[in-house]
């Protein structure tokens, strides 16, 4: 039989795995704090709906706010967002078994987070690409597909890691594992701030990153997270586009070009037009994931003695959009770069 899988956030990543899971016959119950969208899972009327041009399918799951929860599960993947780990992973700490684990499936470096609430031998890390949006109560927006990477945080292939690794294939066939899942994390920091950058604008993914006067912010951006993922003693790994060694100190311009027109490509294929900060911040109105997934490429940074000039003020301005004092402007980019410009 297979293994029962609790999935813990049923948004846009949780609720995108859980359902091509629950279609390919996998035990899959949901848990959401949104009460409507727990609703409509359960609903065998309406149920939990992929739409897009990937694929469209809908399915039907137990699906719970976590105070109707009950029961004990091996396998909890997690997947609210950035700056709600501490809190959901000290709510779903009761239901993980004992010989359980949580696996993140968020963007960030939340797995220190998780790791020191149910334990670091608890804990399995992923980095995922996908593109995917939460849409309304039951129903997200696959636009298109994406890198999804698995790895122990010490660095083991166990048998634990080969059979997630067989199920989350049932998910995303192109799935892989890897002995440095902290290489991948830090990689996605560096491609992570530039499409924070691209939420304070109303341009979509693809055309923000083509816009050649915003090549400089590109790379000193990039360039900030590789030099401290560096000094953390990490060697960062590119994906769908983004060459880490385009951003690397001393690389060239013409590197950086060309990556850039990469993971340019790469997203205008995307039904996923804008980015998840973008709806955050001028959709769904609330706040972003900027202090648990960019601020800390900055905290690290200064403790290293680098100083992370475009990612604080990447910060700042995306603080200045949740607190409404900032409109949406594709202007803020050029400011944003101003700003950040090296003297």
């Amino acid at each position: 039989m297979p293994e029962p899988i609790l999935i813990w956030g049923a948004g846009a990543i949780g609720g995108s795995v859980g359902a091509w899971l629950k279609r390919a016959g996998h035990d899959v119950t949901f848990v959401d704090v949104v009460a409507e969208h727990v609703a409509a899972i359960r609903d065998a009327s309406h149920g939990l709906r992929i739409v897009g041009p990937v694929e469209e399918f809908a399915v039907t799951a137990p699906a719970f706010v976590p105070t109707e929860l009950s029961g004990r599960w091996r396998w909890v993947f997690l997947a609210v967002k950035a700056q709600h780990t501490e809190a959901a992973a000290r709510s779903l700490a009761p239901f993980l078994a004992d010989d359980g684990y949580v696996l993140s499936l968020q963007n960030g470096l939340n797995e220190d987070i998780i790791a020191g609430i149910v334990g670091r031998a608890r804990t399995i890390g992923a980095f995922i690409n996908f593109g995917a949006d939460w849409m309304a109560p039951g129903e997200i927006m696959f636009g298109n597909r994406g890198a999804v990477v698995l790895g122990e945080l010490d660095g083991a292939i166990t048998p634990r890691l080969r059979a997630l690794h067989a199920v989350l294939r049932d998910f995303e066939p192109d799935a892989v594992t890897t002995p440095d899942i902290w290489a991948y994390l830090w990689g996605k920091l560096g491609y992570g701030a530039m499409l924070f950058a691209q939420a304070l604008g109303e341009a979509g993914i693809a055309d923000c990153l083509a816009r050649p006067e915003l090549l400089g912010l590109w790379r000193q951006l990039g360039e900030e997270a590789i030099r401290v993922a560096l000094a953390e003693g990490v060697r960062p790994r590119g994906f769908n586009g983004f060459e880490v060694d385009a951003f690397r100190p001393g690389a060239t311009e013409a590197a950086a070009r060309a990556s850039v027109a990469a993971m340019s490509a790469f997203n205008r294929d995307s039904a996923k037009t804008h980015s998840g900060v973008w709806r955050d911040l001028w959709v769904r109105r609330r706040r972003t994931e900027v202090d648990v997934q960019i601020a800390p490429i900055a905290e690290h940074g200064a403790r290293h003695g680098i100083d992370c000039r475009a990612t604080r003020c990447l910060v700042a301005m995306i603080h200045e959009a949740e607190r409404g004092t900032r409109r949406m402007s594709d202007d803020n980019l050029l400011e944003l770069a101003r700003e950040s410009a090296l003297p």
